[in-house]
């Protein structure tokens, strides 16, 4: 009895530091016109990358899906490969591709008569670490729209 009880503890002790690290903080910090195709419209994403643990996020690949006003509207992937320090911070530049037709449906669903300024966003994603597995992430906040001439 004393035996299962010690190896109980000991199970317990090992499960309690094998802790998941907690998921980096994400958000979009740029967005820059790049090269189109067709019926599509590409932008570089630039995002901030916040590691908030311990241990830096070594990472070889990066996915993300860009949401606005509750739609997708941009996805994309890089093989960018880097290292993200402990309790530190990195900028990350992911190409995605947006289609005409999904600028179209978030300009009509804009049409409301008045000035807008800011949407909000959800991000979503991962990041491809170099040990096998991913750390994904999701994160929202609001994008700044240029200002226009009156």
């Amino acid at each position: 009895m004393l035996a299962v009880m010690i190896a109980g503890a000991l199970c317990f002790s090992a499960c309690a530091g094998l802790s998941r690290p907690d998921p980096p903080h994400v958000t979009v910090v740029g967005m820059e016109p790049a090269q189109g195709e067709g019926l599509e419209a590409r932008l570089l994403l630039k995002l901030r990358v916040q590691n908030p643990n311990e241990a830096p996020i070594a990472y070889n690949g990066i996915y993300v899906e860009l949401r606005v006003l509750d739609k997708s509207f941009a996805s994309g992937v890089s093989s960018e490969s880097g290292t993200v320090p402990a309790f530190g911070e990195t900028v990350i530049g992911v190409p995605v591709s947006v289609s005409v037709m999904g600028i179209l449906s978030q300009a009509i669903g804009l049409m409301g008569g008045k000035s807008v300024d800011r949407l909000d966003y959800a991000l979503h994603g991962k990041l491809n670490t170099t040990t096998g597995g991913a750390v994904r992430f999701s994160s929202q906040g609001e994008l700044a729209l240029p200002a226009t001439a009156p």
